[in-house]
């Protein structure tokens, strides 16, 4: 079963008990635990041949094709401040959309989808990484970690600056 029929199956859920559920697509980079709302993710993809895009933003790791549909590929490494992935080392990517365009989002590795309890959620603590905290919705701690919800739109705000 791929993310995509996951996110079909995966709604925001109410259990008997009235506590609302929040389904996540998890994802790690450079060792910490993000997700995205499992109904913005089109595909999860394994590593993929990217064709570089001349003057492109740092951010911008090029294009690839994806079932006849060009989609622009972030190395989310670059565009969270992160050093660059070592040579070598294997990624993934989440599709989503926005705006009616696709983008593979590279990560290090993609995780489960999660329910997360909408009463544990929490707005940004003051202790984020300052660079981090335009592109989160919040934060979920789960056991010995913590789950940092990107919000893509925020994330892909660039794509519409740099076409203007």
């Amino acid at each position: 079963m791929t993310a995509v029929d996951n996110a079909a199956a995966a709604k925001t859920s109410v259990r008997s008990s009235g506590e609302e559920q929040h389904d996540f697509v998890s994802f790690t980079v450079a060792g910490q635990l993000f997700g995205i709302p499992v109904l913005k993710v089109q595909d999860v993809l394994g590593p993929q041949r990217i064709t570089r895009i001349p003057l492109a933003p740092r951010e911008v790791a090029g294009s690839l094709n994806l079932r006849g549909r060009i989609v622009t590929a972030i190395d989310l490494r670059l565009r969270l401040g992160l050093d660059r992935r070592d040579k070598g080392q294997t990624s993934m990517s989440i599709v989503v959309e926005h705006h009616g365009e696709l983008y593979s989002l590279i990560v290090d590795s993609v995780g489960e989808v999660l329910s997360l309890d909408a009463a544990s959620y929490e707005r940004n603590p003051p202790t984020l990484d300052p660079r981090w905290r335009d592109f989160s919705d919040g934060i979920y701690r789960l056991n010995g970690s913590l789950l940092v919800v990107l919000d893509v739109s925020q994330l892909l705000q660039f794509a519409k600056s740099e076409a203007a």
